[in-house]
């Protein structure tokens, strides 16, 4: 018998991808063929999605929240938003990515604060516009609390895919600011949208023995994204990207949150998703160690969803 808590057929075990959901969708991004209306993005958000590879929708859950969620985490973490003496402490588990060790990541998944933000309706309706389908599914992910850098507790920004963009895959991902991250010398996101653009040919300037998940990025000047807490940034995965240095004196808080069309044929990926919300259980990857502490076992209760919440989840059908 399968363990339930181990993603059935993990493509992700060996890369840095969310595997909650699908490696690539078998459908398209929305192509819009026939200029259909949009929910949320306007006609020029659509223009800058298409061209740069990313786009940031304003407010897709209210500030207050955005910021309760931020609270939440500083609870989960044991530290005091207050006291930087809180802040650095030693991971709790080994983190496979060695790129992330000290960038932050919050081991937590299924906590009501983060449910609620999958399950706002502006949040999915971006989805539905980038996707052209309302059939999707929310990956279930981690959150982020990014300190400044201090001596002893040093990391360097990166660039990277989640993906090897030679395999085209048909996926974006996305992150959701819980704090106001409009300095850019603050920890946050970056990416680099003239190599989204010309990936075919700057590759045929590369060795054939390249790392086809970290570019070599000589030549590219990092886009650092601001955002204001309740901003949600949706990129393609198509888009080299990473965390930038946080060189500020201010913490970053985000949480990563993202939709592809939902698989609902795909009964054991199914299955697994509903136990991972109903038991409070992290998925496991290169990139996913987990919370050795279990606290999301014990100290706190299976998040409520609404209708449509058990939708995004797979727990009612579309």
């Amino acid at each position: 018998m399968q363990n339930e808590t181990m993603i059935p057929n993990n493509a992700h075990y060996d890369i840095p991808g969310n595997p909650s959901t699908a490696k690539s969708s078998q459908l398209s991004l929305n192509n819009r063929p026939n200029g259909e209306a949009l929910r949320v993005l306007s006609e020029a958000d659509w223009t800058f999605w298409k061209t740069n590879g990313y786009i940031v929708i304003k407010q897709a859950v209210p500030k207050e929240q955005a910021l309760e969620t931020a609270k939440f985490l500083w609870e989960f973490e044991e530290k005091d938003a207050n006291n930087p003496e809180t802040w650095y402490t030693a991971p709790r588990a080994e983190m496979k990515m060695k790129e992330l060790g000290g960038t932050g990541m919050v081991e937590c998944y299924n906590n009501q604060h983060l449910w609620n933000n999958r399950q706002m309706q502006r949040v999915y309706d971006a989805f539905v516009d980038i996707w052209g389908t309302e059939k999707l599914w929310v990956t279930i992910d981690r959150a982020n609390l990014n300190f400044p850098i201090r001596p002893g507790h040093e990391y360097k920004a990166f660039i990277h895919w989640d993906y090897d963009p030679e395999t085209k895959p048909v996926q974006v991902q996305g992150v959701l600011a819980l704090v106001d991250q409009t300095d850019e010398n603050m920890g946050g996101f970056q990416c680099i949208p003239e190599l989204f653009r010309d990936y075919d040919t700057w590759k045929h300037t590369q060795p054939e023995d390249r790392d086809r998940f970290k570019p070599d990025t000589t030549g590219f000047t990092p886009t650092k994204v601001k955002m204001e807490a309740g901003d949600l940034l949706i990129f393609n995965s198509l888009q080299p990207h990473g965390i930038r240095a946080n060189n500020s004196d201010k913490v970053r808080c985000a949480q990563y949150i993202s939709m592809m069309p939902a698989e609902e044929d795909n009964a054991s990926l199914r299955e697994w998703r509903v136990n991972s919300w109903k038991n409070r259980i992290a998925p496991e990857g290169y990139a996913f160690p987990g919370d050795p502490r279990n606290w999301e076992q014990t100290k706190y209760d299976t998040a409520k969803l609404n209708p449509l919440g058990e939708k995004i989840l797979g727990l009612s059908k579309w």
